[in-house]
């Protein structure tokens, strides 16, 4: 939208049901955009927008945002008996950190709001004081944003929120002041969400207006009639969407105890399996207080929610953690937010000082599979083709390009710098399409005879480059990127220790001979 270039659109932002906001893409991406966009403009860069500054401007937006996850771990480790130096150097050193939350997930703007509104209900001064709560129109903007950013975000937002309740009532002011504190902020949460539904309804509606417009379908007055009726509110479209089962099995399901058993070690390690056992023992132990104070007729000592123990940090990861388990599609980087109350749990009391050494390995093998090996050669491959596509000998004899991607992720067609207007280069995503499926539509590639000036160009795993031996097609030139792993077509062991292991943990890029 902003630099006109050619993308796709994924699902979530189609204009007849999208079920994400525009607003956080528009504040992240949207800004790193414009700057480049304005440098360019105005000479100070004469090559700003290419595929490395498109990849590389929102990142470091991104990173730079990270930093509120820092911040909220030094403020809050003092209240949770924590060292905030050892909670943050446990922080920096997690491959979560610096693979994650580098990146433009929505689960990292979902864990940055998460650290500030946790931020937000912490009840102590800086100098270790009690301090009357406060802060409610500011979490009422922090919840709404989170809600309208994933909707998941109420469950992460539960349990600060009941904490920040329990305060309130904790510190016995008048009924008067506590509507006021509740009242602010439902007033900000509406507002908040107001500016939310007002933003996207005037985005999507702009975008139905350029598609039918451009398809020619209807006047300009019956599709301005027609999107001027509707207001589009994308969490609702997105809990709607979430709640068809048929929808969730299109993207995977999965055991309910993954998120439990293997996405939380996945991502912590250690960490994960220490706050489980300290869970256990706690759930354990308020059972026998529960039992205990019945017998002696009793009410309990006290609310769990306001204790300022470990008790409640565990609630913080485990309530979250409870919610996201009971869809059946549950991906690692879903729990991502979660690393702040975790952090802070693990270094009360020094629990991760004696499992140093494994939190270090875990997190160097982290870094190196999923911020480097796991579909690492994807963006360069992309930079590759960018450079060869915008090349001036490409520029001074126009050809037609043909990028066929098979059993990879989805390219971001945006690094390619493709303008609008632009058609000499088409995409074909064959994600991971059968061999005969592929076959069939690399040899209509490769035959098609009524485009002369013509590359066609396949883009594959080298656990599956044999693949394209049972095709009738031959290959002109071949490019290896490494180093690149395909989970979804994992290298074989065997192969992994011959001379082919580069070819086994590498990226293709097969230029066809269209004379064969």
């Amino acid at each position: 939208d902003i630099l006109n270039l050619q993308v796709y659109y994924p699902w979530e932002f189609l204009s007849t049901s999208p079920c994400r906001t525009v607003v956080f893409p528009l504040m992240t991406s949207g800004v790193a955009y414009w700057v480049i966009k304005s440098l360019q403009q105005l000479d100070l860069c004469s090559s700003c927008i290419n595929s490395y500054t498109l990849l590389v401007s929102p990142r470091l937006l991104f990173t730079v945002s990270s930093f509120i996850l820092d911040y909220s771990a030094y403020r809050l480790a003092p209240s949770w008996e924590a060292d905030p130096w050892k909670a943050l150097l446990l922080l920096a050193g997690s491959y979560v950190t610096l693979v994650f939350y580098t990146r433009t997930f929505t689960n990292t703007l979902e864990g940055l709001l998460f650290a500030i509104l946790m931020v937000l209900v912490s009840s102590r001064k800086s100098d270790g004081t009690l301090a009357a709560p406060t802060s409610g129109p500011l979490i009422g903007v922090i919840t709404t944003a989170g809600f309208f950013n994933r909707p998941t975000f109420l469950a992460f937002a539960l349990m600060p929120l009941l904490y920040w309740a329990g305060l309130i009532v904790a510190s016995q002011q008048s009924i008067k002041t506590v509507i006021n504190h509740l009242l602010k902020l439902v007033l900000c949460a509406c507002f908040t969400a107001v500016v939310f539904i007002t933003a996207d309804t005037l985005y999507f509606t702009s975008m139905g207006l350029d598609n039918l417009s451009s398809t020619g379908k209807g006047s300009l007055f019956d599709v301005l009639g027609q999107l001027s009726e509707k207001t589009i509110v994308t969490p609702f479209n997105f809990i709607s969407y979430n709640l068809n089962p048929y929808n969730l099995a299109l993207h995977g399901s999965h055991p309910r105890v993954t998120h439990f058993a293997v996405n939380g070690v996945m991502l912590f390690g250690i960490l994960h399996i220490l706050a489980i056992g300290a869970g256990f023992k706690t759930l354990k132990k308020s059972i026998q207080h529960l039992l205990w104070a019945r017998s002696h007729c009793q009410g309990s000592s006290g609310l769990l929610v306001l204790s300022e123990g470990n008790p409640t940090l565990l609630l913080f990861y485990f309530v979250p953690l409870a919610f996201l388990s009971l869809f059946s599609h549950q991906e690692p980087r879903f729990l991502i937010p979660l690393i702040l109350p975790l952090v802070l749990f693990s270094t009360s009391q020094n629990r991760a000082v004696k499992w140093k050494h494994v939190i270090v390995i875990f997190n160097v093998l982290g870094a190196f599979l999923f911020g480097c090996l796991h579909q690492g050669g994807l963006i360069p491959c992309l930079f590759h083709l960018e450079q060869l596509v915008h090349s001036p000998e490409s520029s001074n004899h126009p050809r037609h390009y043909t990028l066929l991607f098979a059993h990879t992720y989805m390219p971001p067609r945006s690094l390619l710098n493709i303008k609008k207007r632009d058609t000499y280069i088409e995409v074909i995503d064959m994600a991971g399409s059968a061999e005969e499926t592929l076959c069939q539509t690399v040899e209509q590639q490769a035959n098609n005879f009524t485009c002369n000036d013509c590359d066609v160009f396949v883009i594959i795993p080298g656990t599956v480059r044999a693949t394209l031996t049972e095709c009738d097609v031959s290959v002109k030139n071949e490019t290896l990127l490494f180093p690149h792993l395909s989970m979804e077509d994992p290298p074989q062991i065997s192969l992994l220790f011959s001379g082919n292991w580069r070819s086994q943990l590498g990226l293709y890029i097969l230029q066809l001979d269209r004379n064969h």
